[in-house]
């Protein structure tokens, strides 16, 4: 499968990445060696140089890494037109046993690369720099994930063959016992919508609260809340608001959405999901970095915009992901 156009293109934008990781973290290994804000030395001037222009490449790197993620789910869904039995990226990806954990680690990067942005936003924003050597450290920490994000991908690549016979996300996501029940059938429809919903007032209070006067233990609730919404919203799009998009009760699949048969709606599902819960779950883990010199500015002006965006993109999510169900209601689909 290497010779596949997006196989290429994943495989040489992860060497690119996995080299300005390795460039980076031979810069950090200096830093933390070496840095001292107070000296003028020819060293220290150097070093200065030096991170600019390895914290920015590590900025457009692991901006890129976490547009992979995409790119790895529409490869995904390329390669199932070549493999037995897979009508979507749910089948391309259990096609062997490293699509899924590929596709979760990536996730989990969109997450930790995502907050290795904002702490390099928050550190340039003052002129002394004091989160050079805490974001280092931390590049340090994810390099290994980094590293391991790209090399499950190409053992993903390297292993898939036309010869394959796997599941489609029928077999999946479909029927358990011929009950027509979803895979994850523990979650009652009702339940889940209640909820769904009530998550969602909940956060828009306490994201207006905030708004208004911070308050850290109602800050550690956000976060948390969001933790726990993102988890609940992709069972509910799973189990509940996929089967309305398809208009069939018995097909639910995480990955169908994105087709254009269904106007790429999952897009829009989860590209505010996503977006929203990093900036929910970033508004608390910045915190800590307001007792650093001249941050407590930037830091509250972030959390500001982190909460507000969070927001708006629930907001979104909750017209988006309501549509079809409302749709099929007020049509008389329930009588």
């Amino acid at each position: 499968m290497f010779l596949n156009s997006w196989s290429l293109g994943l495989t040489l934008a992860g060497l690119i990445v996995l080299a300005l990781g390795i460039f980076a973290g031979r810069t950090a290994i200096r830093v933390l060696r070496y840095w001292d804000p107070s000296s003028d030395s020819n060293l220290q001037i150097k070093l200065e140089n030096e991170i600019w222009l390895a914290s920015t490449l590590v900025e457009y790197g692991l901006g890129f890494q976490i547009i992979t993620l995409i790119l790895f789910v529409l490869a995904a869904d390329t390669f199932c037109q070549v493999i037995v039995g897979a009508m979507c990226a749910t089948g391309a990806l259990l096609a062997n046993d490293f699509g899924m954990p590929a596709l979760m680690v990536k996730l989990i990067g969109v997450f930790l690369y995502g907050f290795w942005i904002v702490l390099h936003k928050l550190d340039i924003s003052s002129e002394t720099y004091p989160l050079v050597k805490t974001k280092y450290i931390y590049l340090l920490l994810i390099l290994p994930l980094l590293l391991a994000d790209i090399t499950l991908q190409t053992l993903y690549i390297a292993y898939l063959s036309p010869d394959i016979i796997t599941s489609c996300c029928a077999v999946v996501f479909g029927s358990s016992a011929e009950t027509g029940r979803n895979l994850l059938e523990s979650f009652p429809q009702n339940t889940l919508l209640l909820l769904y919903y009530g998550s969602i007032i909940a956060l828009i209070i306490v994201g207006c609260i905030l708004l208004k006067r911070w308050m850290l233990p109602l800050a550690a609730a956000f976060s948390a809340g969001w933790l726990w919404f993102l988890g609940l919203a992709t069972v509910a799009i799973i189990t509940v608001f996929s089967s309305y998009i398809y208009a069939m009760p018995y097909h639910n699949c995480p990955f169908c959405i994105l087709k254009p048969e269904y106007h790429y709606i999952g897009f829009a599902l989860y590209f505010t999901l996503i977006p929203a819960s990093f900036f929910g779950l970033s508004t608390l883990l910045v915190e800590p970095f307001k007792n650093r010199k001249d941050l407590a500015g930037p830091v509250s002006k972030y959390q500001r915009i982190a909460i507000r965006t969070s927001l708006v993109l629930l907001v979104l999510l909750a017209v988006i992901s309501s549509y079809h169900y409302l749709l099929y209601m007020i049509s008389g689909g329930e009588s």
